[in-house]
């Protein structure tokens, strides 16, 4: 089976339960293959990254094979403003966050409920250096674990929707993101948008944030923020202490 979703941002979880911890989001025309349903629930596989979790069977709409494959071939296009609204012809408004997927609204298989949308919209990719300026829309966004919008997000979901944003497609976690790209020996090799990995006393990987001009990094810690980079780590530029310690810079673009 396959489905799309046909609200603004809902949760996915780790186990079939409202209880269970919150492992990503699913946001507005995100489309995705069922693997796995109960009465209540669905295990779900995204179809732009293939992360897995639960998702409550209330807050999707069945489409058709056909329909998935189409949209998986299809060029991403998505709301470009934080917050914007679609409309239904009783003029029923709804708000959307920023990176949610627009795409099949062109398709009246799809779009039964007859969604339009009349706001800014973003589609194909964009040079490198506009990274930096999308990153900056999220900026003072509250820590959310498992978030993927201003209201709420994680570190690696910060990166993954400032990528997808501009057109470049990258894996949910931090920990997956770290196995993309070319490994840099030195922060000065590094250039605005590419991104520094953070690891534990065990060696995993458990942070991850984009570097910027002149050894400053915008990454998620309690809040979207701008700390200083350098070759320990992140040093808070409030408290002057090292937050998180580097293990890798990687270029992936």
């Amino acid at each position: 089976m396959f489905a799309i979703c046909n609200l603004a941002i809902v949760p996915l979880r780790f186990e079939p339960s409202d209880r269970s911890e919150l492992v990503s989001q699913v946001l507005f025309g995100e489309h995705f293959k069922i693997l796995e349903q109960t009465e209540k629930w669905s295990r779900i596989q995204l179809a732009f990254d293939g992360y897995e979790g639960w998702i409550d069977n209330k807050q999707f709409q069945i489409i058709s094979e056909v329909n998935y494959n189409l949209l998986s071939s299809s060029p991403i296009i998505m709301n470009a403003d934080l917050v914007e609204y679609i409309t239904t012809p009783n003029n029923y408004l709804m708000p959307i966050p920023i990176g949610s997927s627009l795409a099949f609204l062109d398709n009246p298989d799809i779009n039964t409920t007859q969604y339009s949308f009349e706001g800014l919209k973003v589609c194909g990719v964009k040079p490198k250096s506009e990274l930096l300026r999308t990153a900056f829309m999220y900026l003072n966004a509250p820590y959310l674990w498992g978030g993927k919008t201003p209201f709420g997000i994680d570190c690696s979901g910060f990166t993954q929707m400032v990528y997808k944003l501009n057109g470049y497609s990258i894996l949910r976690d931090a920990s997956q993101q770290a196995t993309m790209g070319e490994a840099l020996s030195f922060i000065e090799e590094s250039e605005p948008g590419d991104l520094a990995f953070f690891d534990n006393e065990e060696g995993r990987i458990i942070h991850v944030g984009m570097i910027m001009e002149n050894n400053y990094i915008i990454h998620a810690h309690g809040k979207v923020r701008i700390d200083r980079l350098d070759h320990l780590g992140i040093c808070n530029v409030d408290t002057g202490r090292h937050t998180h310690k580097l293990r890798v810079i990687k270029k992936v673009i």
